[in-house]
């Protein structure tokens, strides 16, 4: 039985090539017809039967029967017998393709053999010195101890509404989660997918999350305890997967009538705001635009909106879907900003490759493969953005257990900086894991996985981390008096997390990750700012520590604030933050974590600057004020950022005019003054009308209205090269004031306006 729709649904658009050769017997020749079709439970009946039966075959047929029933046995996830056969293969044949080395190394490897996956990794490696797959399982698979080194941090468990079919890809929803299956409601029409012989797959919905996580009893944090993951002395074997927990269940459901089709819908994203998802899909368009030169309905992404209650709405397909090559698998970033997914597309660096594409404003932008840092000769698919802004996926091509395995990303400026991270056992197996969904400190959430321990197939699993708790205490140096209400600033890598207070006993705690190298910042009015170090490089068998802040009484001041976006008003990450003394020229420089939010400490008299810089925003630079005494000086900081759209909400045109009225003029002097302190800012000049009059009326009137806001800024000092005008007529009408609809001439009004778009900063 195929263990792994999960792979059907992928390599449905993702792998279509087949290994057949011309044979002279008629049950060969039915068996490649077979596996032609991609009918691979077919396909593996008629070469085994031709291999036990045939008494006509000769080497050649042998060989060939035994090639295409290891590439099916492959397709349909079924290792054990993948491994036999390509064993086989190996044991009678010397002068095989490198690829037999290569999959019979994966089979090895998802049947937990690592000695053995071994030797042929360093076979295919010997045949393919390109590929660094060979090289580096080689080497990985000489000790696997590190995959379990915080197995015993976690514990998993199996689902109940996990069904007999696969269940796989979560995502949160409106407190629950909405996930992908192949379970079948019933019906008088029962469609199976010819590749496996099992239910095509649909969207789900579970609406409550408490009846399905995993027990609180397991989180060994405090109440008062921040979370930043966990970590223990390393195992040396997974722990045992518990059992559900006997609870009376809601109904799951289906999720739309509306997405669901009689082909495959695939893993998803939401929103942040949940009002558009956008999911995977089969390609729905019939005849020879439905499937590709090769015969294959390929992957495509498609999206929708909820306006009202949950009927979604306006499905479209994204507009760089292609019926050549397949794109699927979406993940939102957390704000929105962009998109990442999974595609075959040329010029990628293996089988499937991780792209992400901008998203601003309603508008996709082109997509940009990730790079070989995240990307290998091998398979990169399902990926999740958590609330830091990094990068979850899973692969089979970076060094893992076996199978697909879930890793992890930081990310700095779209780029993974520090490599990639398996995230380890238990949540990675020797089969498949992947479709991971969790908290931005990985301490909770779901992941999908074929393992053992499943009912039948693909399954979901929830997971939780216990905690490795550091106490942080900060004191007064000088009277040893505990320090309460004192800011205390995670700092990693030198980035800003978490913000944390002391209660009054000078105390704050957090859950720590393992392998990593921490300096925690103590700020308190009136007292000089000081770090301390800390490091879970090294492994201490005491189940409680804690660190000490102390102190000194200073006249000093504070600065600080927070980094927003002008556009939304939401913190940035990510941004350079530097202080700089102008007196003596020594500079600090911090970057903002997913709060925005910064601290200094300056010395009194003496004149500051504070800077914030980020790729493709503004930079934006303020003088602070002199301080004579202590004093916290909070002084936040907004960018403009490109792409960014402004709606100028004052500026409004009487009917069928195109002047500046002074209101309008009052306002404009804003977008001037912007662009004085950014002289190497552009913007378009977006003019919009309202429905009244003919489209071609509107379109023009707007222009001219562009056009005049354009002649006031220009008149006002501002060079024309660094503006654009450009009207859209009634095209975007904002409150649903469109033609044949009944609206006040205030209603009206709204949609007679003008925006600016940032263009360029620099």
């Amino acid at each position: 039985m195929n263990r792994s729709l999960l792979i059907v649904l992928l390599l449905a658009g993702f792998l279509t090539g087949a290994h057949s050769l011309r044979a002279q017997s008629v049950k060969l020749r039915a068996a490649n017809k077979q596996l032609e079709s991609f009918s691979y439970i077919n396909a593996v009946r008629l070469y085994e039967d031709f291999l036990r039966t045939d008494k006509q075959k000769n080497a050649a047929e042998t060989r060939e029967a035994l090639t295409n029933l290891g590439f099916s046995y492959r397709k349909l996830q079924d290792t054990r017998n993948a491994e036999r056969v390509y064993g086989e293969l190996v044991n009678k044949y010397t002068d095989l393709n490198s690829e037999i080395y290569m999959y019979y190394a994966q089979a090895l490897a998802a049947n937990g053999k690592y000695r053995e996956s071994q030797k042929m990794y360093s076979k295919y490696g010997e045949q393919q010195t390109q590929d660094l797959r060979g090289r580096r399982f080689t080497v990985s698979y000489m000790d696997v101890g590190r995959f379990f080194q915080d197995s015993s941090s976690y514990k998993t468990y199996s689902l109940p509404i996990n069904t007999r079919q696969a269940d796989f890809s979560p995502m949160y929803y409106k407190g629950g989660i909405v996930f992908v299956s192949a379970r079948d409601e019933g019906g008088p029409l029962k469609r199976v997918f010819t590749w496996n012989q099992t239910p095509f797959l649909d969207l789900y919905y579970h609406a409550d999350t408490t009846e399905i996580r995993a027990p609180n009893v397991d989180m060994l944090r405090q109440p008062n305890t921040a979370v930043l993951g966990g970590g223990s002395p390393s195992a040396t074997k997974a722990p045992e997967i518990a059992a559900p927990v006997e609870q009376k269940l809601s109904k799951t459901q289906e999720f739309s009538r509306t997405l669901n089709t009689k082909y495959h819908e695939g893993p998803m994203t939401f929103t942040r705001d949940q009002k558009m998802i956008v999911f995977t899909r089969n390609n729905g368009s019939k005849g020879k635009t439905g499937k590709s030169n090769d015969g294959v309905r390929k992957l495509k992404l498609y999206s929708a909106i909820n306006e009202k209650g949950n009927k979604w709405s306006n499905v479209r397909e994204l507009p760089f879907n292609n019926k050549e090559y397949s794109v699927g698998h979406p993940a939102f970033s957390p704000d929105n900003s962009k998109m990442y997914f999974v595609s075959d597309m040329p010029g990628g660096f293996g089988g499937t490759d991780l792209y992400v594409v901008e998203y601003r404003n309603g508008e996709w932008g082109t997509p940009v493969n990730m790079g070989k840092d995240i990307n290998t000769e091998g398979n990169e698919m399902f990926p999740y953005a958590d609330e830091n802004g990094n990068l979850y996926f899973s692969s089979d091509g970076h060094e893992g257990l076996g199978g697909l395995d879930v890793f992890f990303a930081e990310l700095k400026d779209g780029v993974a900086y520090k490599g990639v991270e398996n995230v380890g056992s238990p949540i990675n197996s020797e089969k498949d894991d992947f479709g991971i969904i969790t908290d931005k400190y990985r301490t909770s959430g779901y992941f999908s996985s074929n393992r053992k321990k499943g009912i039948s197939d693909d399954d979901i699993y929830s997971f939780r981390r216990n905690c490795r708790e550091l106490k942080i205490l900060v004191f007064d140096a000088k009277t040893n008096a505990p320090i309460d209400q004192a800011d205390v600033r995670i700092v990693r890598n030198g980035t800003n997390l978490d913000l944390l207070l002391t209660d009054p006993k000078g105390e704050t705690k957090l859950c720590l990750d393992a392998n990593t190298e921490y300096e925690f910042k103590a700020v308190k009015e009136g007292y000089a700012l000081n770090t301390v170090r800390f490091s879970t490089l090294t492994q201490s068998p005491k189940p409680v520590m804690s660190v000490t802040i102390y102190l000194d009484k200073s006249e000093n001041s504070i600065v600080r604030g927070v980094v927003k976006r002008e556009v939304d008003q939401v913190p940035e990450q990510g941004v350079k933050v530097t202080l700089r003394n102008e007196r003596d020229k020594s500079e600090r420089t911090i970057e903002t974590g997913p709060d925005g939010g910064y601290e200094f400490d300056m010395k009194p008299g003496a004149p500051y600057t504070i800077t914030a810089s980020k790729n493709k925003y503004a930079t934006k630079k303020v003088q602070l004020p002199k301080t004579k005494t202590p004093k916290v000086v909070t002084d936040s900081l907004g960018l403009y950022g490109e792409g960014d759209v402004f709606q100028l909400k004052n500026i409004y045109y009487d009917l069928n005019k195109f002047f500046i009225r002074p209101d309008a003029a009052r306002e404009l002097e804003h977008v001037v003054k912007i662009l004085k302190e950014y002289p190497a800012m552009k913007i378009e000049l977006r003019s919009h009308t309202d429905a009244r009059a003919s489209d071609a009326y509107n379109l023009k009137l707007s222009e001219n209205r562009a056009r005049a806001a354009m002649d006031y800024i220009v008149s006002r000092g501002i060079k024309p090269n660094r503006l654009v005008a450009r009207g859209y007529g009634e095209s975007e009408i904002l409150n649903g004031c469109i033609d044949g609809t009944d609206c006040t001439d205030a209603d009206h009004q709204q949609n007679r306006r003008t925006e600016f778009k940032i263009l360029a900063v620099k």
